[in-house]
């Protein structure tokens, strides 16, 4: 049975997410989805190199959102980190915790539920990234870069690595080596 990747009421799950910033990530997501797809679709998720099947619905974006997410850098990079969360959330059942700081290689801190209230001492960095057009090759790619980036990070804490290929429906995940 498919996981479901869940983008909706993200705010109520991940505390590093505020309810406009997890429905700004959500409505850029759903721009980037729907220029390739209808809702919904299956998407492989990678862990690893270990695949499953994950199932992603979304209502379709108003013709004012697609205007307001009309620069597809932006939109590609908030969706991702809409899709990459929920499907870490799918997979691990980790949270966003709260956002990273500049230079330690990663875009959030994440853990298990409430942690990271006090200190990280139980969480991960998580560095995204996401590609609109692309092919399975382009997010392996792409997820060496940023498996690479992380590692160089200003952190001490473990990290992980995830990009989202909307046009391959694909998300790939790696644990980034000390």
């Amino acid at each position: 049975m498919p996981k479901q990747i869940e983008i909706s009421g993200m705010h109520k799950r991940h505390r590093a997410l505020t309810t406009p910033i997890a429905g700004s990530y959500r409505e850029a997501a759903t721009v980037c989805l729907n220029r390739y797809h209808s809702s919904p679709i299956e998407m492989t998720l990678s862990d690893n190199g270990v695949e499953s099947i994950g199932k992603l619905s979304w209502a379709a974006p108003s013709p004012r959102s697609i205007d307001a997410w009309a620069n597809v850098t932006d939109a590609t990079e908030a969706g991702a980190y809409c899709c990459a969360i929920a499907g870490i959330e799918a997979l691990r059942g980790l949270f966003a915790v709260r956002r990273a700081e500049t230079s330690t290689g990663a875009d959030y801190y994440i853990g298990p539920k409430d942690s990271g209230r006090d200190d990280l001492e139980d969480c991960l960095r998580l560095e995204v990234s996401g590609i609109g057009d692309c092919t399975p090759t382009d997010v392996s790619r792409r997820l060496l870069a940023k498996v690479q980036q992380a590692r160089a990070g200003d952190s001490s804490l473990p990290a992980v690595a995830a990009v989202v290929g909307f046009s391959a429906r694909l998300l790939m995940v790696k644990d980034v080596p000390e």
